[in-house]
């Protein structure tokens, strides 16, 4: 599984991947091909995972078409000195530089989607990119029955494709999403497909790495020089756009020592599973959602960071908690459930508002964290007159029994499949108490593992029957709904002040 990352981090260092080579004993490509088509999600994800292979490949004389999903305009948004619309035409204009270097003459096809946002584009994406190799394959197909009248030869397989695109597991939403689309076009068409990892090798770790369907494509001198050039090329990632911070290079020189290898790594396409008797035909179209974020992607993250998310160190997490209390619509409540309550910030805050707050997480390392902070809280004095229950479970397959007149959801919405955050709100919605109240606060920047956004989570939560929405609270960075009953009046009218 892919780990959250931070492009500014220092990463696995080249070094270590050297010295253990993971890659020694992997297959080599096969490049009995008659095309090669490069999907990239970013100008220069072509360049840096599979540059060398698109060289290598023009110097064999293999037809090559390239795809670029988006503009990347999102690499430098806090950038004070490039707008996204002046870095998008400059990184065109740097791919095309490159793609000359690697492979002069092949097609290249710009999809101009929105960076960040494939999967909200998946539709087009593979509408753009099924049409776009259906094209090259068949005018690969064309052009070969030409030379094949001339010579009087058979002509080439048309299907003697291979896709290429980035690795699904890479750690980037938009390199998921695009991996997706390729593995399925490929596996429909007959084509063969290989993934090309980036920023694995940023956040992974030798030991950690699954080799098995690796394969490995060595370098001559002629292509690794050639990829060298290309990458030089892609300054607006490679080099900083100024000296003003937000301009910083998005790929330093750590990270790019990982694309002066003299291999390249690729990796097949997972083997699918065996039909069961009564599954559907494989002509039907797939169900390609995201699966929700696993325990063990949470115990993970704790463990390499003492306050993950800033829960205790920053202020912007103390304020909003501080909000989440103040649109409560009651002084007091009965019973709280809180979903995620991770190292328990929240969860202390919620007791000073109620008799009882059963704290659920799936992260065990968290709640370890959790159970310090409320022992170190009550020790030395009285005992605390909300008591608090922390109790490990998976949600939403492992649902708390009871009923709660406040359920908090609270940063967790979009670690869930949307078939698991549907099944969240009816359980939700099915665990409030007749005066129950639902309260919701998620982060709405978009992060690359997680498989929903804060507006999508809101929009399932707001259209759940029975509840209105009594306050909203909206920000660049984080919603916060507040819903209750149909009938609940609101906090004057609750009061006598208003009729």
């Amino acid at each position: 599984m892919s780990r959250a990352f931070d492009h500014r981090e220092d990463g696995t260092a080249e070094s270590v991947w050297r010295e253990a080579e993971p890659w020694a004993s992997a297959p080599a490509v096969d490049l009995d091909i008659d095309l090669l088509v490069v999907l990239a999600a970013h100008p220069d994800d072509e360049s840096l995972g599979a540059g060398g292979l698109i060289a290598t490949a023009a110097e064999r004389g293999i037809p090559i078409a390239v795809v670029i999903a988006t503009d990347g305009d999102g690499s430098h948004p806090d950038s004070p000195t490039w707008t996204p619309r002046l870095l998008a035409r400059e990184r065109r204009v740097e791919l095309s530089r490159a793609l000359d270097e690697l492979a002069p003459g092949s097609a290249l096809s710009f999809l101009g989607l929105a960076d960040g946002g494939l999967r909200e584009q998946r539709r087009s994406l593979e509408l753009f990119v099924n049409a776009i190799v259906t094209a090259a394959v068949r005018a690969n197909s064309d052009l070969d029955d030409l030379h094949a009248l001339d010579r009087s030869e058979r002509p080439r397989d048309p299907k003697r494709t291979l896709l290429v695109a980035p690795w699904r597991g890479d750690g980037h939403r938009d390199h998921r999403v695009l991996g997706e689309v390729a593995e399925q076009i490929a596996r429909e068409a007959g084509h063969a497909s290989l993934a090309y990892p980036i920023w694995m090798w940023h956040w992974g770790h030798p030991e950690d790495i699954e080799t098995d369907l690796w394969r490995v494509l060595p370098l001559a001198s002629g292509p690794r020089g050639a990829k060298s050039r290309a990458l030089d090329l892609h300054a607006t990632q490679m080099l900083p756009l100024s000296p003003a911070p937000g301009d910083e290079a998005l790929i330093h020189d750590g990270m790019r020592a990982h694309f002066e290898r003299d291999v390249e790594v690729f990796v097949l396409p997972a083997p699918a599973p065996e039909s069961a008797p009564d599954a559907a035909p494989a002509s039907q179209p797939h169900d390609a959602s995201p699966a929700s974020l696993a325990p063990s992607f949470f115990d993970d993250f704790y463990a390499r960071h003492d306050d993950p998310w800033g829960f205790d160190t920053r202020w912007y997490e103390e304020r909003k908690r501080a909000l989440v209390l103040a649109t409560l619509p009651r002084q007091h409540f009965r019973d709280v459930l809180e979903l995620g309550c991770a190292t328990g910030a929240l969860t202390v805050a919620l007791r000073g508002r109620a008799d009882r707050v059963l704290g659920v997480d799936a992260s065990e390392t968290a709640l370890e964290r959790a159970r310090r902070r409320i022992a170190g809280l009550d020790s030395g004095g009285p005992p605390h007159p909300g008591a608090i229950e922390l109790r490990r479970a998976t949600l939403p397959g492992e649902w708390p029994e009871g009923e709660f007149d406040l359920v908090v959801m609270s940063e967790i919405g979009y670690y869930w499949s949307p078939s698991d955050l549907r099944d969240a709100a009816r359980k939700s919605l099915g665990a409030l108490s007749a005066d129950g109240v639902l309260v919701a606060c998620h982060w709405r920047h978009p992060v690359e593992e997680y498989p929903g956004t804060a507006d999508e989570v809101h929009a399932v939560l707001r259209a759940l029957p029975g509840l209105r929405l009594l306050a909203r609270h909206e920000e660049e960075d984080f919603l916060l709904d507040v819903l209750v009953r149909e009938n609940e009046p609101s906090v004057a009218r609750a009061a006598g002040i208003t009729p």
